[in-house]
């Protein structure tokens, strides 16, 4: 298949790229590298189903209109604004990556009848309230503005499958954590943490800790992502992908770091956006796709902490 990947060349989407190049599909990459890198990809960049990568953005009409007249079978849509304190900060930036942008890829998956998988984010839903964790019945709640920018997306996807029967599916994975992901800022928490354990430094957490999340490793996400755009079972779907299990940020710590002594709680830079409790439950992306997620967290902190120590990420 043609298959256009927005975001290819962060981190979850330089991941994706590599599930569609070992399946022999033929890939272009579109990406401003506001969030990814080229570095992410150019590995690929000999790969004979490796076609272009195009540095531009999705607000740019005309260069949408330019790159969609390849004729793509598949659109997978990770180009987004993903920090939520940004968010805060920037609302208008966030919403015109992450809405507007959306509806810019939208109108030419229309025009070109392209599946379009949208990446939205775990982020949307309220806290889960018991260890059933959260389905995608589960109520949302847009706690930041990204969060909100997503769920507006979201709505303008399924819109598009409801209005024009535009195969659409709209995939919310977990925090999702594993190599090539940023180690600074507001990067993912394992990251964060596995640098600074690699360091010697303290690990700093927001709050009291008692927050969990469920932790999905990058390559269960981004084979659970490849399947959802080659499914008629998902189309107009909203499918979640998670580990179905959770761990409190203080136990995660403790698990990277080893040594209580290394653990440090400090305020919290956006308490009004937390979301105390995240479980996934993914049975029906294991229902509509046969998808189950296939490394453990203490196995994907390994692989994590292995390769950021071989490119001396500390």
């Amino acid at each position: 298949m043609n298959i256009l990947v927005t975001g290819g060349a962060g981190f979850i989407g330089r991941w994706v790229v590599k599930a569609l190049l070992t399946e022999n599909h033929s890939v272009w990459v579109l990406d401003n590298l506001s969030n990814g890198s080229e570095e992410n990809i150019k590995e690929f960049y000999e790969d004979k189903g490796f076609i272009e990568f195009i540095k531009g953005d999705i607000k740019d009409i005309e260069l949408l209109e330019k790159v969609f007249r390849n004729k793509f079978d598949v659109c997978y849509h990770l180009g987004a604004s993903i920090n939520v304190q940004d968010s805060i900060d920037d609302p208008g930036t966030t919403f015109g990556n992450d809405t507007i942008g959306t509806f810019n890829v939208l109108e030419q998956c229309k025009k070109y009848n392209t599946k379009l998988v949208f990446m939205s984010t775990c982020m949307v839903y309220d806290r889960a309230t018991d260890e059933t964790g959260l389905t995608e019945k589960h109520p949302t709640k847009p706690a930041s503005p990204y969060a909100g920018s997503k769920i507006a997306g979201e709505n303008m996807v399924l819109s598009y499958w409801y209005t024009y029967k535009l195969p659409v599916v709209v995939v919310r994975p977990f925090n999702t954590y594993g190599p090539f992901q940023k180690s600074g800022g507001e990067g993912g928490v394992i990251a964060i943490f596995i640098k600074k354990a690699l360091k010697g430094d303290t690990l700093n957490i927001y709050g009291d800790g008692t927050q969990t999340r469920d932790l999905l490793y990058v390559e269960d996400c981004a084979g659970f992502v490849t399947q959802a755009g080659f499914s008629d079972k998902v189309n107009g779907e909203i499918v979640n992908a998670g580990l179905g299990r959770d761990i409190t940020i203080n136990d995660l710590a403790f698990l990277i770091a080893g040594d209580a002594d290394k653990i440090k709680h400090v305020e919290h830079i956006h308490p009004q956006s937390e979301i105390p409790k995240l479980l996934c439950n993914y049975r029906k992306a294991n229902e509509l796709l046969g998808w189950t997620p296939k490394v453990g967290l203490e196995d994907g902190i390994a692989k994590t902490r292995n390769w950021m120590e071989a490119n001396q990420c500390s």
